[in-house]
Formats: C-alpha cells, structure tokens, sequence
C-alpha cells in the first residue's frame, strides 16, 4: 500500500541560512565583475621609476669605483711593503752571517767569550742592552749588532704595516661586493620595469631619447672650445671623440665608461691625472659656483652627495655619461641638479 505520507518541509531557519548566503554569493559574484583590473604603470611612470633606479645605481657606483680604487692602491703598498721586508730579510741575513764569521775567528783563535753566542740568537738586541757583555765585544762586533737590532725593529714595523693594510684589504673588498652587489640590484629592478612595457612603448620610449639627446646636440655652441684653457679644451675633444659609447658601471674607457670614468680618462688624454670618483674630482680644483662662469672643458658637479659628474660642452650643456643604458652624450645642465663647477 503506497505512502501518503507527505515530504518534510524545510525548517524556516534553513531557508532564511540558504537564501542569505545566496545573496552573498550573488554579491561577491558582482563585486568581482565590477572590480576595476591592476592598473599597468603607463610608459611615463614607468620612466620615472627607471630613471630613479638609475641615479641610485650611480650613487652605487659611484661608491664602488672608490672601493675598487682602494683596493688597487692598498695592493700595491703591500706588494711594495713585502718587498720591502723580503730585502730586508735578506740584509738581516747578511749581517748575522758576517757577524758569525766574526765569531768563528774569534773561536778559533781562542779570543771569543761564550756569551758571544747569545748575540747570534733572533734577538740580540736584548743583550745590547746589558753594559758588561758589551765589554767582551770588540767594536766591530758592537757595530754589526748594532745593525742588526735597528734591521729587526724596521723589519717589524713593516710587518705589523703590511698586517694592518691586509685586514684593511680584506674589509675592503667586503665593501666591493656589496657595492657591487648593490648596483646590480637596481638595475635588474630597473630591467624588469622595462621588461613590462609593450614593443612599441620601448620604441616611442627609445625615440624620446634620442630626440631630446639630438636636441641638445644642436643646442651645443661646439665653437666656443676656443674659451678652454689648453689642457681643458684637449680633455673636452677627448671626450667629444667618445660619444655615442656605451655607459657600463665601473668602466673608465676607452670603449665604454660610467660618468667619473668618462672625466678622468678624458684629463688623462691631456696628460692630467685627476681622481677617479665624482666625489674627489669635486675637490680636484677651483670651484665656479655660477653657470656663467663655466668654461667647456670644466668639470660640472650634479646632486648634493656630488653623485655624477661630467664636462662643460659651453651654451648650457654638459657632455657626460648618463646612467645605464645611456650613451655618452650632450645633455642641458638644466636636466639635472646643479652643485658647481670645478676647474682643473
């Protein structure tokens, strides 16, 4: 016999807890619908950034140029100072041989005391010190020791200076790597910046560049090089025959070059050493703090912590190596902060 029996309605609980969470559910649904999609950094934002990107990696490298110039200048004084020690060695060598030939003629001719032999350990000079032995030396013997004690203090104090530039050294190229670290580190954030613009953004971006640096180009009063003192006006045609080279962090030439690289290779053309850093070339000659009074060839400081330099091209422009992926070139000093000028 079939059921009558009718179905169980749902409780009036349920239906108010399911139909909640349908509206809920709708509403999250449209909300999702209606959320506006990440908005992509225009090509314009997206120059800013690298170019932010691009002046701390200067600042990067500005400070690992100094790192690596250390280095090379503390490998040399201790190369220089363990030569020095090694000559020494062997004059200290030299003295206690003569004064142990001097011993052996005394010994055979029965005329040497024993206490002789304590002079021809590694520290005579502790024996000098003791007036009655020194009465059983002939003055000859006296002299030699005498040599020998002054060898063996110059001797240390090289040694104890070759130590100190080594623990130097070494905290140094500490410092190099992170440097170096530090540089790469921008500019892969920069590269990926880039790497996030379309084809043509990158070209529209490329052709931006490339007009204004031809902008500035023809702004460039080339005539005016005659205003230059000799040796400034060599550097400036110098660097004038690089342009178009690659910028590379830490280069100083002749194919590629960062902006401290650029100056000081270009003064080494005129036969002038200056420093490698924008940082000391500040302090490379006689501040102009007017514009006005620059001449092409000075040196032209940027930025408050003197982070970038490069040469007066005359007419407002400076010819300089800008940042990564930049080549050497005319830019209007206008484009960056100017600090002074340094004339060499």
């Amino acid at each position: 016999m079939a059921s009558h029996r009718r179905p169980k309605q749902p409780s009036r609980a349920r239906v108010t807890v399911l139909t909640t969470a349908a509206a809920a559910a709708v509403a999250l649904s449209a909300q999702a619908a209606n959320a506006a999609p990440s908005e992509k950094p225009s090509k314009d934002e997206v120059k800013a950034k690298v170019d932010a990107l691009y002046e701390q990696a200067e600042q990067a490298t500005e400070k690992l140029d100094g790192a690596q110039e250390k280095q090379d200048k503390l490998q040399k004084e201790i190369s220089t100072i363990q030569d020095n020690v090694a000559r020494g060695q062997e004059d200290l060598n030299k003295l206690r041989d003569g004064l142990g030939t001097m011993a052996s003629a005394q010994y055979r001719t029965g005329g040497i005391d024993p206490s002789i032999q304590l002079f021809l350990s590694s520290n005579p000079g502790d024996f000098l010190d003791k007036a009655s032995t020194m009465d059983q030396l002939s003055a000859q013997q006296v002299e030699a020791l005498t040599k020998i004690q002054g060898k063996q203090r110059e001797l240390a104090q090289e040694r104890a200076e070759a130590s100190t530039k080594l623990k130097d050294l070494s905290a140094t190229r500490t410092e190099l790597k992170k440097k170096k670290d530090e540089v790469k580190a921008k500019l892969a954030a920069a590269q990926k910046l880039l790497n996030t613009l379309t084809a043509a953004e990158k070209a529209a971006l490329d052709q931006e560049q490339a007009q204004a640096a031809s902008r500035s180009t023809s702004r460039v009063d080339l005539g005016s090089t005659g205003s230059a003192s000799g040796r400034a006006a060599s550097a400036f045609a110098a660097a004038q025959s690089v342009i178009g080279s690659p910028y590379v962090y830490g280069a100083s030439g002749p194919s590629s070059f960062d902006c401290s690289g650029l100056t000081s290779w270009a003064y080494a053309q005129a036969g002038v050493s200056i420093p490698r850093t924008s940082e000391a070339q500040a302090n490379a000659g006689t501040r102009i703090y007017s514009q006005s009074d620059l001449k092409v060839g000075d040196l032209v400081i940027f930025y408050g912590d003197y982070h970038h330099v490069g040469l007066y091209a005359g007419n407002g422009q400076v010819l300089h190596a800008p940042h990564t992926g930049a080549v050497v070139r005319y830019e209007s000093i206008g484009n960056m902060t100017f600090e002074f000028g340094v004339r060499i």
